[in-house]
């Protein structure tokens, strides 16, 4: 995301203007963008205009609008945010109070005012802009006749491609057909990695599959390459990364985002940090319970004692429509941030965002055990 403009006063009120520069910056716009706050931003509008003569042309202008936002669709396909709101400025060709849907797209500058810049939203501009942002990681989950090609970015997994092939079995009279059509599923993976796979930024390419899938097709691949001299395959060999999964669904990567020898591989990235906070979440509640919990209400009651160490919290729960409810969010993750905790900000596209959203979306690792809070609980239920 690149910063053009910053204006926002002591009272945290004020504008940035923005331009997202690639993918993973619609998703930090989806997560700035609220109801309520204002975005400027040009437009196509359809304008008919009437001759001397009578008669009516229309013609579509590019215009610059300004939207007080009601309604965010986020694209994730496209990669495109659809904002509808209410115009809010003067325009020759809209008017004032004319609900207009603005899209926003990749290379389209944008403005975004704010009555209030809270700090999770002025950190999530900071990251966005960060040009010495986390490696990403790909992985190419396989079995016999599927492949999905996914790219795990620090803020959520993408499936890019999903290649399903029809095998033959391999019996006696059959083998050349079996070959064959083997050859051709993995050619299609090969060329789903090349086109959706940027290995100037990707660090680590994981190759996943139950048996041995993953051995043969890596195989086969950099035989190809050899043959047909693909220098960036070749170039890239030592990203590549031959690892087990019980299946070829996306739902497998959370086993392998939580395989140590992955963990060691990708230490450098948030998506590893993420992964590697929640199992130490689960951990904790495993052998001391009492110093793990989740739901808002537990998790408040151990801030107020100072006692989170680490706070794990869903971009979701900053989206709420109650205004007052995200303020309580935000104000949580400020004073664990003032008490020296340490706050891990979970994307709810991300496969350790989906699992976290299970645990109500806010969990807490603490310094000391809490046995208390589990015991106010036991009262209220008793009454």
């Amino acid at each position: 995301m690149k910063l053009i403009d910053k204006s926002i006063d002591k009272e945290r009120q004020g504008y940035v203007t923005l331009v997202p520069e690639e993918p993973e910056d619609m998703w930090h716009a989806y997560n700035l963008i609220s109801e309520g706050d204002a975005v400027r931003s040009t437009t196509v509008r359809k304008v008919q205009t009437e001759s001397s003569t009578g008669s009516s042309t229309s013609s579509r202008v590019r215009t610059m609008l300004t939207i007080a936002v009601e309604a965010i669709d986020f694209d994730t396909q496209a990669c495109m945010l659809r904002l509808k709101g209410k115009n809010i400025e003067e325009n020759q060709y809209v008017k004032m109070g004319a609900y207009h849907t603005l899209d926003l797209e990749l290379n389209r500058k944008f403005r975004l005012s704010k009555h209030e810049w809270d700090s999770v939203s002025l950190d999530r501009v900071e990251m966005a802009c960060d040009p010495t942002k986390s490696a990403d990681v790909a992985a190419v989950i396989m079995q016999d006749g599927l492949a999905q090609i996914c790219l795990i970015t620090s803020s959520m997994t993408l499936v890019r491609a999903k290649i399903e092939a029809s095998i033959p079995r391999k019996r006696k009279n059959f083998i050349q057909q079996h070959e064959k059509a083997l050859a051709k599923f993995y050619d299609n993976i090969i060329q789903g990695i090349l086109r959706h796979i940027d290995f100037d930024i990707v660090k680590c390419v994981l190759i996943a599959s139950p048996g041995f899938v993953r051995d043969q097709f890596y195989e086969y691949m950099f035989q190809m390459a050899v043959k047909t001299d693909n220098k960036i395959l070749l170039e890239n060999k030592s990203k590549f990364m031959l690892i087990h999964s019980s299946t070829g669904f996306k739902h497998s990567l959370k086993e392998i985002l939580q395989d140590p020898a992955v963990v060691s591989k990708i230490s450098d990235t948030k998506a590893a940090s993420e992964v590697k906070a929640l199992e130490n979440f689960y951990t904790t509640l495993q052998c001391e319970p009492d110093k793990a919990f989740y739901g808002k209400k537990h998790v408040e009651k151990a801030n107020e004692a100072q006692a989170i160490e680490t706070l794990l919290i869903s971009d979701n729960l900053f989206r709420c429509k109650d205004v007052n409810l995200r303020k309580e969010y935000v104000n949580l993750v400020d004073s664990v941030k003032e008490f020296g905790g340490d706050v891990k900000i979970f994307s709810s596209l991300h496969i350790s965002g989906e699992q976290l959203e299970q645990l109500t979306g806010v969990a807490a690792i603490l310094r000391f055990p809490m046995p208390e809070l589990d015991e106010d609980d036991d009262e209220s239920d008793g009454d």
